[in-house]
């Protein structure tokens, strides 16, 4: 498999400055090539703890904890991931927990992968019906202030946030061979 598109800009390390200058203290985060450049930045901050999920709904839970025990938290996904947290959305909108959620896009054009299709293209109506605030930077530039920004409105205004993060600006995998896919 490799990795095509992406630009020139470190969007990785403009959402960690963002992440960082707003205290986020724990990243909850299922394991992704769009989210790995961010991810190694967060393990190797010590203000952060890093937390590798199996599933994505482990995430929410890790978020309203966190959030408890008075401690601000992020949660790195792909977008097919969406779709698993559907229920634990609705503790988060009951009980007025932050959310702010970072969502490499899969799915969009140019994908090879038909199972990533569906759920990319249904995300962000999937988690505006959940009652989340959606953002898309359309630019790489783009994304650190977005980040900050919908940070900034979770933790104060005490709302879910997404960002998601377009396929085009990660990369879209390319598979070699027909029928294979991740």
């Amino acid at each position: 498999m490799t990795q095509t598109g992406g630009g020139g800009t470190d969007w990785s390390a403009g959402a960690h400055r963002a992440l960082s200058g707003l205290g986020v203290g724990i990243v909850g985060y299922v394991p992704d090539a769009g989210l790995s450049r961010l991810i190694t930045l967060c393990q190797a901050d010590n203000r952060m703890r890093s937390v590798p999920l199996t599933t994505e709904e482990e995430g929410i839970a890790l978020a309203a904890g966190a959030w408890l025990g008075g401690m601000p938290a992020t949660v790195f996904m792909q977008s097919s991931g969406v779709g698993n947290i559907v229920n634990a959305l609705a503790m988060m909108q009951t009980c007025r927990f932050p959310l702010v959620m970072l969502v490499t896009m899969r799915g969009e054009l140019g994908e090879a992968n038909e199972w990533q299709i569906p759920m990319g293209q249904a995300a962000a109506e999937v988690l505006r019906l959940a009652a989340v605030d959606v953002h898309r930077p359309e630019r790489a530039e783009d994304i650190a202030d977005t980040v900050a920004a919908a940070a900034t409105t979770a933790f104060r205004a005490l709302r879910r946030e997404a960002v998601l993060i377009p396929q085009r600006i990660v990369g879209i995998k390319r598979f070699a061979g027909a029928g294979s896919g991740e």
